[in-house]
């Protein structure tokens, strides 16, 4: 069976039925003529970019929390009052 990409209430494709089955989810969508089109390619695309970005966002988050978590830790590990670097909230003694 078929599965036609749905955007805006209509099939991508132009085809009229109301047996037609059809999707919103990218990856199911198997008719030719609606993966042809602008609206389909355009869905596809923005799709990959958002999972994209998410990647990208996680890595870097993931990575920054990582060091200042090491930093404070280490401080905290010297003997006597030290004191936060700036940019670190509050410029508490640890």
């Amino acid at each position: 069976m078929v599965i036609h990409f749905k955007t805006d209430g209509h099939l991508a494709c132009g085809h009229k039925g109301s047996n037609l089955a059809s999707s919103q989810e990218l990856n199911r969508v198997k008719c030719r003529s609606c993966r042809n089109t602008e609206a389909y390619k355009e869905a596809r695309k923005t799709q990959r970019n958002a999972a994209r970005r998410v990647a990208r966002h996680a890595k870097a988050d993931h990575g920054a929390s990582n060091w200042r978590s090491e930093w404070i830790e280490r401080l905290t590990a010297l003997a006597g009052p030290q004191r936060l670097p700036r940019g670190f909230y509050g410029q508490a003694f640890v």
